[in-house]
């Protein structure tokens, strides 16, 4: 797992530093999330990256990964999945996305995910930072993602 992580980073690093269009030309937005995913009476915190395909100025489709260590008792929960986005103008996106979640510990196992979410994305020269929350549908129970993504357009 820490050599998919650190091969993730740094191909999100060598991304970062090599892009060079603006963000209102953008085909390709790679990005990182922080944040915590709330299910029942727990709080985790999570973390991950995303990436999206602009098809056209309005619509996009992408894939999301994240990991929430300390969710499930302390097993951990990893996240993927694909989404399609729709932007109604400029800086809202919402998605809507599929997926599996799986469950580590010491009966691992995995559960379909289906997720609906929005985000602000704010510009900063050719940087991103969208504030975003998200709903997982997961076995009749709802977990809700929140956080900010930092984006890198090109």
């Amino acid at each position: 797992m820490k050599a998919k992580l650190f091969s993730l980073t740094l191909f999100s690093t060598i991304i970062f530093t090599t892009c060079t269009q603006a963000a209102e030309n953008a085909k390709h937005i790679p990005g990182v999330f922080i944040g915590a995913t709330h299910i029942e009476s727990e709080t985790e915190f999570t973390f991950g990256f995303e990436y999206e395909y602009k098809l056209n100025k309005q619509w996009g489709v992408g894939a999301v990964f994240e990991r929430t260590n300390k969710a499930h008792h302390n097993d951990g929960v990893a996240v993927a999945l694909a989404s399609i986005y729709y932007h109604p103008t400029k800086n809202i996106r919402l998605g809507a996305g599929i997926g599996q979640e799986r469950i580590g510990g010491g009966h691992p196992h995995e559960e379909d995910l289906y997720r609906i979410s929005a985000a602000y994305d704010f510009h900063v020269k050719d940087f991103g930072i969208a504030p975003t929350i998200a709903v997982d549908f997961v076995d009749d129970e709802e977990a809700i993602v929140f956080g900010i993504a930092f984006t890198r357009p090109f």
